[in-house]
């Protein structure tokens, strides 16, 4: 019988040594809002607030053993000033052009800055505005072929790991959402995902070409988007066959994050739920984007997702087995890239007596995607280098509908969410999971 008292055996973890290249489909506000607040972060500008890798304390052993470090000295995480950044988009020139441009950044912000932001070029993008109607791409490869345009995206990830001494890799998809789609014929197999490459299948996205192009280079890659992705059995067999972890999909960061805040507080009071109506406004380019029905499509399916996971209707048919939850997005030029999410929620309580709940969530969508791509591409390479490979569930806590490593759905609780991401660090470092009370 084996001792509960006994710690896990640690993972014989790869040291984080030398430059890791983090690599960005999508070159505009969210990625360039990441590139500059680390830059800034590295020079002792800002503080890397919102990024749990860098700023939050893990607790180890009980509480009174006083042991509470910082993550980012507790596992052995690549350093700042380790990262060497580079992507491709399909409208921007460099990370400069695109932050003025996203107007996320202000002033000062950006000037000290800039010359280092300048410098990130992006490369020509794979692009198919079939999948983005409402954009136009200017900076694309002239590929007709997928198969082709793959193998351009594998050129150019040897490239640059040459060009910048890169020890290590990983990609995050920061590009637009695109369009909604089902999987396909072309999706259930590695083989046949590459025949569908090579026969230009109508059916394979621009973010699957990268997806593909990151696992063949050994490349581990976490999907920001609702997109397919890497969250089909293709790409989870070359995940496997391959070695290289995958995570995904959407950031969870405005009225989602405040979702999966709120229903765990619900369902912990048993207090009742009627009906969750969301509307958001927005502008930037991923309003414009989601202006159109079959791109909001998408981003609603992964958003609809997260309150019936939390709250198990199936469990608790009288509390929550009746619930009208409807999402609105509005495109809102003026907004810019200060999406206003509004929520109203109706609730009950003892004797079924109705209340309301009212949310105005004035967020600012890329300051809290920024510090995601950087904890996600800091704890992917951490997986990595600790051997691991296929979907890293442990990951969800950064994700609106996160993918499962099994058959059964991901946990969409924040706080479990948390709990999970924390336990996995301790494990692989040779510590006990906490599996009561949860200090940090």
């Amino acid at each position: 019988m084996a001792d509960s008292n006994q710690k896990p055996t640690a993972l014989d973890i790869k040291p984080a040594t030398g430059k890791l290249g983090v690599l960005t489909p999508g070159v505009g506000a969210v990625a360039s809002t990441f590139i500059a607040g680390v830059l800034a972060a590295r020079a002792g500008l800002v503080k890397p607030v919102g990024s749990v890798s860098q700023t939050a304390h893990i607790r180890l052993g009980t509480r009174e053993e006083d042991r509470n470090p910082l993550i980012r000295d507790f596992a052995p995480l690549a350093s700042l000033d380790d990262l060497v950044f580079g992507g491709w988009d399909p409208v921007s020139n460099n990370a400069l052009e695109a932050a003025k441009h996203a107007g996320v950044l202000e002033g000062d912000d950006l000037s000290e800055i800039s010359a280092e932001l300048e410098g990130i070029v992006a490369m020509d993008a794979v692009f198919d505005q079939k999948w983005v109607k409402r954009l136009d791409g200017k900076r694309v490869k002239d590929l007709d072929s997928k198969w082709d345009q793959a193998m351009a995206l594998i050129d150019d990830i040897q490239r640059f790991s040459t060009e910048n001494e890169c020890d290590r890799m990983v990609m995050v998809w920061c590009g637009s959402t695109e369009a909604f789609q089902t999987p396909s014929e072309c999706h259930q197999t590695a083989e046949a995902f590459e025949a569908g490459l090579k026969a230009n299948d109508d059916n394979i996205s621009p973010s699957q070409i990268y997806a593909y192009a990151a696992l063949q280079s050994g490349v581990p890659f976490a999907n920001g988007a609702p997109n397919l992705s890497v969250d089909l059995p293709c790409m989870v067999e070359l995940s496997r066959s391959l070695g290289v972890p995958i995570a995904g999909k959407d950031f969870k960061t405005g009225q989602t994050l405040m979702k999966t805040l709120l229903a765990p507080g619900l369902k912990a009071r048993m207090l009742g739920l009627r009906g969750w109506f969301s509307t958001n406004i927005l502008g930037n380019r991923d309003g414009e984007v989601l202006d159109d029905p079959d791109n909001f499509k998408t981003k609603e399916e992964s958003k609809l997702g997260v309150i019936g996971t939390i709250l198990q209707p199936e469990v608790y048919p009288e509390l929550y087995g009746n619930i009208d939850h409807v999402v609105r997005i509005n495109y809102y030029p003026p907004r810019g890239d200060n999406k206003e999410g509004w929520d109203a929620i109706d609730i009950f309580g003892w004797m079924n007596y109705p209340m309301e709940i009212k949310i105005d969530f004035l967020c600012r969508d890329s300051i809290l995607a920024a510090p995601l791509v950087l904890d996600l591409a800091l704890f992917m390479d951490l997986a990595a280098r600790a051997g691991q490979n296929d979907v890293q569930e442990w990951l969800s806590f950064y994700f609106k509908a996160p993918q499962s490593r099994g058959e059964v759905e991901a946990e969409h609780d924040l706080f479990i969410q948390q709990t999970k991401l924390k336990n996995t660090i301790r494990e692989w470092m040779g510590e006990k999971p906490v599996t009561h009370s949860e200090a940090g």
